[in-house]
């Protein structure tokens, strides 16, 4: 274990003047983790702390990892895993954003990779809409529910309330299995039929619904369960 700090680094070398010099893409993970660290232990410097982490615990565990268990890292503590969380969640939403803009689905694979990413890490099972125009462009994605997937609570109402109000010709669900195996359960099944029954009256068809699991998908409709 090195005993030096930032500070005992030439300046030029140091993590923050290489960005502002040459900005962020020339930095390693561990320099960019650093950065948000700002400061180290008594034993380690911040570079040395942020390369103990990605070594031991992989970058994947920063997206993953509840904020008690990043807090709990020795070094890190409650202030600096707000910042890591919140930097986290802010590169998550600012990616949404240019993965929104003039998408369009064309097939399953389509939506995963729009949504794989960011729903892969979920604790929980998030249930997304994502509305599309006529030519199939996204216009807006929307999280309808939080929790077990079951009828109560994805109800068609709060479903296509989103879709009306944005006027979409159709619609794709989209949830997660946070296991990991997207294999659909009876009641994914009983809630997408329900669904597709609803926008057949509606008029804005359900075109299909994605099962996201760890770095994988299903699609109901290729499996000819709409």
């Amino acid at each position: 274990m090195s005993n030096f700090k930032i500070k005992d680094i030439p300046p030029y070398e140091r993590p923050r003047e290489r960005l502002i010099k040459y900005g962020p893409e020339v930095l390693s993970n561990a320099e960019l983790l650093a950065i948000l660290i700002r400061t180290g232990t008594k034993n380690l410097s911040a570079i040395d702390l942020a390369h103990s982490i990605i070594n031991h615990k992989g970058l994947d565990f920063l997206c993953s990892c509840s904020f008690e268990d990043l807090s709990k890292i020795k070094g890190i503590g409650v202030a600096k895993a707000a910042q890591i969380k919140a930097a986290i969640e802010l590169g998550k939403r600012l990616k949404g954003l240019r993965n929104h803009n003039k998408v369009k689905i064309t097939s399953p694979k389509d939506v995963f990779e729009l949504l794989g990413e960011d729903m892969r890490y979920l604790k929980k099972e998030h249930f997304r809409v994502i509305m599309l125009n006529t030519k199939n462009v996204v216009m807006d994605i929307k999280d309808i529910s939080i929790g077990n997937l079951n009828s109560s609570i994805v109800h068609p109402r709060e479903v296509f309330c989103e879709a009306i109000k944005r006027s979409s010709f159709s619609i794709i669900i989209c949830h997660n299995h946070p296991s990991g195996d997207p294999s659909p359960s009876q009641e994914d099944i009983d809630v997408t039929k329900r669904l597709y029954e609803a926008g057949k009256i509606i008029g804005i068809d359900l075109l299909d619904h994605i099962i996201i699991g760890d770095g994988c998908y299903i699609s109901l409709k290729e499996k000819n369960l709409i």
